[in-house]
């Protein structure tokens, strides 16, 4: 087998493979030898239907598979010597020549192979990051204490105008304490994301995402949903970056209270707030029986984590902010 490697751009790679017919002769004769085992012919026992026969009917399937295999084992070889860390999955290039599916002939195949960017970033005291206070007007607490009061009359509730603008004034604290916190954590995210100066080889990434979401994303949804996706996809790099340099571990104990916090969340939801503690312990049993549950605690866990270490260490510096201007913030 004959790989050239050519270097697209600094994170991006065109390998051209080239497969001599030895290269796949072995997985073929393989393939063939299991086929022939399992082929049910009329007119022959199971087992002893002749190798040509066989051939002549599965011939164009096992030279496919034989040869996906020898791809396959072929460009890991490739990643593993050249010691590379990929992003996705290997696509077939844009320049791929037509293929003649002859047995015994060579073959040519080109893929593009995206390369992790390397991450170093720093977090130090002297990075600032705001946290806000929201404001409220008299005019949106006067509106909210005038919807308090229609609930509390169409619930036979007497309340004082004293008591519903004092009510009102909480509601909104807590409400934007909230967001404040949410906001906080983005800020954050954005001001790494940005210090760190990491770029994604875009092109590749869009070509990959619509090859593994075929049928689910269209073009036009991907170039919508794009930029978010590069953002969360630079944070997660900014992250992983992070709690190698940390040395931050995510243990059991701490994938069952991320569990137990989500589903207490989940019960709140609908009102219930003093969950029964065997069925806390069911339902997150539960939880962490799922691989996918599993993996978005695991990334619940990590945020947690290195948010915690960053704000431990940098100047978060308070800042008064409207309520009209803290929600047209971007």
């Amino acid at each position: 087998m004959k790989l050239t490697k050519t270097n697209s751009d600094k994170l991006t790679i065109e390998l051209t493979m080239v497969i001599a017919p030895e290269d796949y002769a072995e997985a073929s004769r393989k393939r063939l030898a299991e086929c022939r085992r399992n082929a049910d012919f009329k007119g022959f026992r199971k087992g002893n239907v002749p190798a040509s026969l066989v051939k002549r009917v599965y011939g164009p399937q096992i030279l496919a598979d034989a040869v996906n295999e020898t791809i396959g084992k072929g460009i890991q070889q490739f990643i593993d010597e050249e010691h590379l860390h990929i992003l996705g999955e290997p696509l077939s290039s844009e320049k791929q020549p037509e293929v003649s599916w002859v047995d015994g002939e060579e073959f040519t195949f080109v893929f593009d192979l995206a390369l992790t960017p390397e991450v170093n970033v720093e977090v130090s005291g002297d990075d600032e990051v705001f946290q806000y206070t929201v404001t409220t007007s008299a005019k949106e607490k006067s509106e909210m204490a005038e919807n308090l009061k229609k609930y509390y009359e169409a619930q036979k509730v007497e309340k004082t105008d004293e008591e519903l603008e004092k009510e009102a004034a909480e509601r909104f604290k807590e409400n934007y304490k909230a967001e404040a916190e949410w906001r906080l954590t983005k800020d954050i995210r954005a001001f790494y994301v940005a210090k760190s100066g990491i770029e994604l080889p875009e092109a590749f990434l869009k070509r990959w995402l619509l090859q593994a979401n075929a049928g689910k994303v269209t073009e036009e949804q991907m170039e919508k949903e794009f930029p978010g996706f590069l953002e969360d996809f630079k944070w997660q790099l900014v992250r992983g970056f992070l709690m190698k340099k940390y040395d931050f571990k995510i243990e059991m104990d701490d994938l069952k209270a991320a569990a137990e916090a989500n589903m207490k969340y989940q019960y709140a939801m609908y009102g219930i707030n003093d969950v029964p503690e065997d069925v806390l312990a069911e339902a997150v049993k539960g939880m962490l029986q799922d691989q996918k549950q599993i993996d978005r605690l695991a990334e619940q866990v990590e945020d947690k984590k290195v948010i915690e270490q960053i704000r431990s260490e940098i100047k978060i510096t308070p800042k008064k902010i409207s309520s009209e201007k803290f929600k047209a913030l971007a």
